[in-house]
């Protein structure tokens, strides 16, 4: 079977389609810059089509070189028939593979291998040949100096017994479909921990049973954290008595004192090697399943932040509230560079009010202000309601943001890098302020795990996630472009084809040579080569360029083809650009080459329309109820507006202006069913929820949207 076989069957793609695409991996392109320059190749499969091809190539990879490994080590034991082979070479399921090796897998010495080496053997081989009625007396034969009596020589063939049952292809097939379709899984308190005051946060799984194949993802990752921590045990069960049938059936075929000797031997095998195994089995694909849930929650949450609206060039100010240490206050310019910093103290115990105004007006003149970022964190809508006190000479936007990760970025290496001068605080400001700015520029600089928009991150495989989350920004990043001559070594190493090393190259070459004048002079860059210049080209931008097409996502491959475009209409190429009327009286067939089909065409007309278009929306400023300042002043009925700032796979989180976000459960979203939370809600979206209840002192407030 070949790679685009074994994608084909599971994505249902045309294998033509999947064999371009493999080609173009293999000439190292990237997934952005396949699915956005090379959709006549792939047949126009997005960027979700061709990562999926690229995790199942990998998967195939893999499972070549399980089988590449399994026969080897059988081979080297000179145990390999053309049979077994023949069923390993056309097998390409991992755990069949497994099944076929466990026979000759190497392992700790087995109670079947103690009665191997007692002689044993050809007794469990009569006994499984079910045609002998009198057990006793032939076992009687195999008592000598290592084996006491009938009864030990019994049990040492039973031994034998239990473990080819547990070895059989067909047993543990159909066993592992009973667990995958029937399993239970269930989980009790641990009694001495029962009273802990951390415990009672799952206190719902202290007696608590339900269908592994139906329980949901983030109930079944909370489960197992619960047993992590210590508070509960869990357990994967089938009915036992089925598994024994299904198991008789499939080995016993007479009913005479071999086959009571084989019953005993299944019971034995299921217990101490079946059940363990195939439970310890679907508890992990059902994990792994979970895993992926929660891993595309936290990979939609984190591509609706990195794309969030953004405000663009304005000169912010920005404040990270406080109380007893103060406001830390910064002044941006159009760029994100920090202009200007101090404190503030206009809350307790300092109540420095007046001298505070002075401050930010003076400050809101001085550098030319335009808007004001205050953090959503302590004493955030203190801070909201004393800016909006001030009379300032023009109108200024304010902001509420999330400060979430910024205390991380502050003390992070890239901040440092920044801000060598200034201590923490200072830097955390500065990140607020320029998270209103340009959300995706700043969030890359932080780990995502730290940005607080995930479901249960830390119970999930950490190696999947962080691939996951890296190809979300990457898929972020590339969706936008990026200001060539702007942009943090940070945003810049997402850029495809680029990557760490190389945007070092690229601001070490902009700050000593100064800016980009054109995307060409990329290739002056050290050690960026003619692929990594392929690839990256079209994702970066340059304002005010020699040619403006270096401010759009037409590639440089293409640019003949539009100057031939502008020729053929008797215009220059700056003169086509954004010409709806002369761009819509273009036939795209007449430009098709070998190099660039009809959609790569159609891409570059649409583009010329809109050259360098931003995809984001623009920011719109958010008020919360001016009368909600605790969870003391929330009442059920109440109708709030909010902000949702987490989305998980049982509802979304709502911020409501304080210190504690509200949950609207999935069946509170709207009216009817909701299979999918992302179909109703996007983070950041602006809602209106009613309250329906609070629980004060376990800081809960339950919400409908529903109203």
């Amino acid at each position: 079977m070949k790679a685009s076989d074994f994608i084909q069957k599971q994505l249902n793609i045309p294998t033509k389609n999947i064999d371009s695409t493999l080609q173009l991996f293999s000439e190292d392109c990237t997934i952005p810059f396949i699915a956005r320059y090379r959709k006549d190749k792939t047949g126009n499969l997005d960027e979700v089509a061709i990562e999926n091809i690229f995790k199942l190539n990998k998967q195939f990879e893999e499972i070549i070189k399980r089988k590449e490994s399994i026969l080897k080590s059988i081979d080297e034991q000179n145990a390999l028939t053309s049979e077994l082979k023949q069923k390993i070479e056309q097998s390409f399921d991992l755990q069949e593979l497994e099944d076929f090796y466990l026979p000759y897998k190497k392992r700790k010495k087995t109670k079947a291998d103690t009665a191997r080496e007692k002689g044993l053997e050809p007794l469990a081989k009569i006994i499984m040949s079910q045609r002998s009625d009198d057990i006793d007396f032939i076992a009687s034969k195999y008592v000598n100096q290592n084996v006491a009596d009938e009864d030990e020589a019994l049990q040492g063939a039973r031994d034998i017994i239990a473990e080819w049952i547990n070895e059989n292809l067909y047993v543990r097939k159909n066993l592992r479909r009973l667990f995958q379709r029937k399993a239970v899984i269930s989980s009790k308190v641990v009694k001495a921990k029962k009273d802990e005051e951390t415990a009672q946060k799952f206190s719902q799984y202290f007696e608590w049973q339900e269908a592994l194949n139906r329980i949901p993802s983030h109930r079944l990752l909370a489960m197992l954290r619960a047993e992590n921590e210590g508070f509960v045990k869990t357990s994967v069960d089938i009915e036992k008595d089925e598994a024994l049938d299904l198991i008789g059936n499939a080995i016993i075929k007479s009913n005479n004192s071999s086959s009571k000797q084989i019953e005993l031997a299944i019971a034995d095998s299921y217990k101490r090697l079946l059940e363990p195994a195939l439970s310890n089995e679907a508890l992990q694909e059902a994990k792994e399943k979970a895993d992926i849930k929660a891993i595309e929650v936290f990979s939609e949450n984190l591509q609706q932040l990195l794309l969030a609206s953004p405000l663009g060039e304005k000169r912010i100010l920005a404040i990270d509230p406080g109380y007893r240490t103060g406001c830390k206050v910064v002044c941006l310019d159009e760029k994100g560079d920090l202009l200007h910093n101090e404190n503030i103290y206009p809350h307790a115990p300092q109540n420095e009010t007046g001298m505070a105004m002075k401050k930010i007006r003076s400050m809101v003149n001085a550098y030319n202000i335009e808007a004001i970022s205050i953090g959503n964190g302590t004493a955030s809508r203190e801070t909201e309601f004393f800016i909006k006190k001030i009379a300032f000479d023009k109108p200024i936007q304010v902001f509420v943001v999330s400060e979430a990760g910024a205390s991380v970025y502050s003390a992070s290496k890239i901040a440092r890098d920044e801000f060598p001068n200034y201590d923490v605080t200072v830097r955390g400001a500065v990140s607020i302020g320029r998270r209103l700015a340009d959300p995706l520029a700043e969030l890359v600089k932080i780990d995502p795990k730290s940005i607080g928009v995930g479901q249960y991150q830390h119970d999930v495989d950490q190696t999947k996630l962080k691939e996951e989350l890296d190809n979300t920004v990457i898929r972020s990043v590339n969706s936008v472009g990026i200001n060539l001559n702007t942009a943090s070594k940070s945003l810049l190493s997402y850029v495809s084809g680029i990557g760490e090393k190389m945007a070092e190259n690229i601001v070490n070459f902009r700050t000593e040579n100064g800016a980009f004048t054109e995307r060409k002079d990329l290739k002056k860059v050290p050690r960026l080569g003619e692929k990594a210049y392929q690839q990256a080209a079209a994702f970066v931008r340059i304002k005010n360029a020699k040619n403006p097409l270096d401010n759009s996502a037409v590639h440089p491959e293409a640019y003949k083809t539009v100057e031939k475009m502008a020729k053929d209409l008797g215009l220059k190429t700056e003169d086509l650009i954004s010409n709806k009327e002369k761009i819509a009286s273009i036939n795209p067939e007449k430009y098709v080459t070998n190099d660039i089909g009809i959609l790569g065409i159609k891409d570059i007309l649409k583009e010329l329309e809109k050259p360098g278009l931003d995809p984001r929306k623009g920011t719109k400023v958010f008020e919360f109820d001016p009368n909600v300042k605790s969870i003391k002043d929330v009442k059920p009925g109440m109708i709030l507006p909010g902000i949702v700032n987490n989305i998980t796979a049982f509802g979304c989180f709502v911020d409501l202006g304080i210190k504690e976000s509200g949950l609207v459960h999935i069946s509170q979203l709207k009216d009817g069913f909701v299979s999918d939370v992302n179909e109703v809600v996007k983070l950041h979206q602006h809602v209106q929820v009613k309250v329906t209840e609070i629980d004060e002192a376990r800081k809960r407030i339950q919400l409908s949207m529903i109203l």
